[in-house]
């Protein structure tokens, strides 16, 4: 079995949120993208909130949630895997990414999000106590996976979690009101 690589971090220095992911799927490895899963629901997500969507182009996506100040990662940096899901990540071969390193260069982070479970423990176990105390105090949240292994939650109540979340932190960009982009509105909403 072949050793997954994940990808580096995207994101200014001055981000605000940090996104986590566990470790990119076999489709993102093949095109090299962050949720390059069709019926991952990461992008239409950033395209209800942020207008950073499927129908943009990748590179133009990646520009937009850098100006709403949110930096994406992965919490695994390489790790032995037969497929995509998480439960098939071998434990024993996982290598975290430097996120002392990472926090220290990016010292504007103030929340951090895992994109599902899997991430959070991976933090929460193999992160954590390497941190420095300033950087293990930074708030996180583990919003519901936008994997489509994850059908447990529908669409909407995903976006409502990940919009709760992310609001308060976005300050500095508009947040489409989910209410309004459900009934058809494009406008956002100061928040």
């Amino acid at each position: 079995m072949v050793k997954s690589v994940g990808f580096e971090p995207v994101g200014h220095h001055s981000a605000r949120v940090l996104i986590l992911g566990s470790l990119p799927g076999g489709r993102s490895l093949a095109e090299q993208r962050y949720y390059a899963q069709p019926r991952n629901a990461f992008w239409p997500i950033m395209g209800r909130l942020f207008n950073a969507g499927l129908d943009r182009k990748y590179s133009d996506r990646l520009q937009t949630l850098s100006r709403c100040r949110i930096a994406l990662w992965d919490v695994i940096a390489a790790a032995k895997r037969d497929g995509s899901l998480d439960s098939a990540i071998e434990r024993d071969t996982i290598e975290v990414n430097d996120f002392a390193e990472f926090l220290s260069a990016h010292r504007q982070i103030e929340l951090i999000c895992f994109n599902g479970k899997t991430a959070e423990q991976l933090y929460r176990r193999r992160v954590r106590p390497f941190l420095s105390v300033h950087q293990d105090q930074i708030p996180s949240i583990a919003l519901p996976s936008t994997s489509p292994a994850y059908a447990a939650m529908a669409f909407e109540s995903k976006l409502a979690k990940w919009r709760a979340a992310l609001k308060q932190y976005a300050l500095d960009v508009s947040i489409r009101d989910v209410s309004k982009a459900s009934a058809g509105s494009d406008r956002p909403v100061r928040k």
